[in-house]
């Protein structure tokens, strides 16, 4: 139990700024292991950020609402995957060959793609929350929230899976996780945290997955076309995407069904 705790807690100070114990190091070992994790990470990402929102709503309209929990989840993550996403539009958007964009993606300076791209889905984020907001309860909304963490996190794990990286492995943070393929335990492991939220919402809910699904194998589909394979980059990427498109079904859901 505590390897498990040990590996959790890797995920958690690798994809995070949550405070960990401090005897939880870099090791290399722990953080290829890691992975498992990853959706275990988003409900409690997911968690912190409905939490704010339920607070809120009780103070503020709707909108003001999700736009406070939105910067506690930035905050939580420290922006690692909208910074990914950024890299990813500024990359796909002004490279035409696998080495322009892999060159583009590495730069640290943000450009209009990336301008463009953040604000896009920062604002298709805060009106899709702010419309579930207003068509369903607090509760629900709260915990399609964390659902949508938890299951988008999961899709990052099934690019890693399908795909080989193709950043320059000796110089990225993401080397380790590289290395590494899922076992079929750990994969259960990862699923099962994807999943739990659904415990706690009408089972028709579940229909919300397939755009989300479909997003992600697109998007490993277009990044193996046009760099062979991932970046981490990519993978931060594919989580914001995969968000915004479980929310997209989940609001579909509630009005259409």
């Amino acid at each position: 139990m505590r390897n498990q705790l040990n590996t959790f807690f890797t995920a958690l100070m690798f994809f995070t700024r949550i405070p960990v114990p401090k005897k939880i190091d870099h090791s290399t070992d722990l953080l290829q292991k890691s992975a498992r994790y990853f959706s275990w990470v988003g409900i409690l990402v997911g968690s912190i950020a409905a939490g704010s929102l339920f607070l809120s709503h009780f103070l503020f309209s709707p909108a003001l609402s999700v736009l406070f929990s939105m910067i506690i989840s930035i905050l939580t993550t420290g922006a690692f995957h909208e910074d990914g996403f950024a890299d990813v539009c500024d990359a796909f958007g002004g490279g035409w060959s696998k080495e322009k964009i892999l060159l583009i993606m590495k730069d640290s300076r943000l450009g209009t793609y990336g301008v463009v791209g953040l604000i896009g889905i920062l604002a298709a984020k805060l009106l899709l929350l702010q419309e579930l907001l207003l068509q369903m309860n607090i509760v629900p909304c709260c915990i399609i929230y964390i659902a949508a963490n938890s299951f988008s996190r999961l899709m990052t794990i099934s690019i890693m899976q399908q795909y080989s990286y193709v950043a320059d492995i000796d110089t990225s943070k993401s080397k380790p996780l590289a290395n590494r393929k899922l076992t079929p335990v750990e994969i259960v492991i990862a699923i099962a945290g994807a999943f739990l939220p659904f415990v706690f919402l009408k089972v028709i809910f579940l229909l919300a997955i397939i755009p989300s699904v479909l997003s992600g194998i697109y998007l490993g589909r277009f990044f193996n076309k046009w760099i062979g394979g991932y970046t981490g980059d990519c993978l931060g990427a594919t989580q914001q995407v995969c968000e915004i498109f479980f929310y997209t079904g989940c609001l579909l859901i509630w009005k259409f069904i």
